[in-house]
């Protein structure tokens, strides 16, 4: 992926006149050539369409946890050093407060050669409630994140909106964090930002995805609307011996024998939202206890079936030491790991 930035200047800034000019809509760009490697296959027929979808294939990226000081940005580099290869997409984490994309983030996504599309995840309460932020109480914070990155940063970026809230939801009325009050939040943060002149993010609803969530009565009001969401994400992981352990098809569509009603995320909103691309916000695989192989099997799998699931156009590691209930999630577990994980990587598939 050597210039997607250039892609997306004539493929996907089109965003901000769409509005404008419906009717001209303008042909998918030919993308460029990834960082040139012995081993990486170039799926070269493939192109880049509006909001950041790749004709064929499927986007490659993470989030690179820091280990032993590193910054975010310098964990993304080792990370590369590690798998061989650019990632497509460098996944970053930022509050109400924090300016971005920072001066780091904005060097990474234009680094000749190297061009990455930036992920962005935003919390935007600073304390006040999804209803709060809805009726305006952080705006003048929003009115500041607009001016930086209008000043700083005129290239479409995957922007989304305090991700995973299905375990904060608190249906009581009056709570200021029901459903309906996320979905307000989410569109107003969206709708400040662009009347304030943002008019390149490409907006992600980016979900949990588990079954005891997806078969809440509540679970439909999340979802802020199709004119303000442009991608669905969901985080799946793989860990331990129990439900939470499978193979492919349990991470991209997990079912739970608890709650037989729920069809698995891929086929649910693929049915919801049948003309949006989903993507794996955050995904990863831990060892499994007493398998040593199991990991880079299921590494192995994801590899050579994500096809089967053509709806994901973007795959976003989750690389992580240690992490609450998922554990160790690093690439670099074990050897077999690291090279299950690598040679998938170095697919055309992942190499639109």
């Amino acid at each position: 992926m050597a210039d997607v930035r250039g892609k997306v200047t004539t493929a996907v800034v089109v965003a901000g006149v769409l509005a404008a000019s419906m009717a001209c809509q303008p042909a998918p760009t030919k993308p460029a050539r990834p960082p040139a490697t012995a081993t990486v296959s170039v799926n070269s027929s493939c192109g880049i369409e509006e909001k950041l979808v790749p004709t064929c294939g499927a986007w490659w990226g993470v989030a690179a946890n820091p280990v032993a000081g590193e910054t975010w940005p310098e964990a993304l580099v080792d990370y590369e050093r590690q798998i061989d290869r650019t990632v497509n997409i460098a996944h970053f984490y930022h509050r109400a407060g924090q300016l971005f994309p920072t001066s780091q983030e904005i060097a990474l996504a234009d680094e000749p050669g190297k061009e990455r599309l930036l992920l962005i995840n935003y919390k935007p309460e600073a304390g006040r409630s999804w209803y709060d932020v809805s009726r305006g109480a952080t705006n003048v914070e929003l009115d500041r994140l607009a001016a930086h990155i209008k000043r700083n940063y005129d290239r479409p970026f995957f922007f989304a909106v305090h991700h995973e809230p299905e375990n904060e939801v608190d249906p009581t009325e009056g709570s200021g964090y029901t459903a309906a009050d996320y979905r307000a939040m989410y569109r107003h943060v969206v709708t400040r930002l662009e009347r304030r002149g943002v008019s390149h993010l490409v907006r992600v609803m980016n979900y949990i995805g588990l079954p005891q969530w997806g078969v809440q009565p509540w679970y439909r009001d999340l979802y802020p609307g199709d004119d303000v969401v442009d991608w669905i994400a969901y985080d799946p992981y793989a860990f331990g011996t129990g439900q939470y352990w499978g193979g492919v098809s349990d991470l991209m569509d997990r079912r739970f024998a608890t709650h037989p009603e729920w069809p698995g995320f891929y086929t649910w909103a693929t049915q919801f939202a049948p003309d949006k691309p989903l993507m794996l916000a955050e995904w990863g695989v831990a060892e499994k206890p007493g398998s040593p192989q199991a990991k880079a099997e299921l590494l192995r799998q994801l590899g050579m079936r994500a096809a089967d699931w053509p709806r994901v156009k973007a795959f976003v590691y989750w690389n992580s030491g240690s992490d609450r209930t998922v554990g160790a999630t690093r690439i670099d577990s074990s050897a077999a790991a690291l090279a299950a994980y690598r040679a998938a990587g170095l697919r055309a598939y992942f190499n639109p």
